[in-house]
């Protein structure tokens, strides 16, 4: 099993950037896959973002291809998402989650275990 715990998010203008964090306890992070999610208000949790175990290989929802970039340091336990020319429809909460059994994947329910949330809100 193993605890996730994001940080990071906040307010940003239209145009900046942040870097959220996603710290791993428990179980070694380099044992799970990991990714993602975003879920704004009235709408469902959305795919953003996978890395594979080593960090070797990623996936991106087209709607951030460009923008963000998910990267991991299995030394540190930790996950990152750096996003760069955030958008207003880019306001949502952030959560991180790790799979077990599946990699590289936009599919919620492939996720086994998952944080809190970070809020990221994007102003004009």
């Amino acid at each position: 099993q193993v605890q996730l715990v994001e940080s990071g998010g906040g307010l940003v203008q239209a145009g900046g950037s942040l870097r959220l964090s996603c710290a791993a306890s428990g179980r070694t992070s380099s044992d799970y896959a990991m990714g993602w999610f975003r879920q704004a208000p009235g709408k469902e949790r959305e795919f953003v973002a996978a890395i594979s175990r080593s960090g070797s290989t990623t996936y991106y929802a087209d709607s951030v291809k460009g923008r963000f970039t998910i990267s991991r340091d299995n030394a540190k336990n930790t996950l990152y998402l750096q996003m760069n020319n955030l958008k207003l429809e880019d306001t949502a909460v952030y959560y991180c989650a790790a799979a077990a059994r599946y990699t590289n994947t936009g599919v919620r329910n492939k996720y086994d275990y998952w944080g809190q949330g970070s809020q990221v809100t994007v102003s004009s």
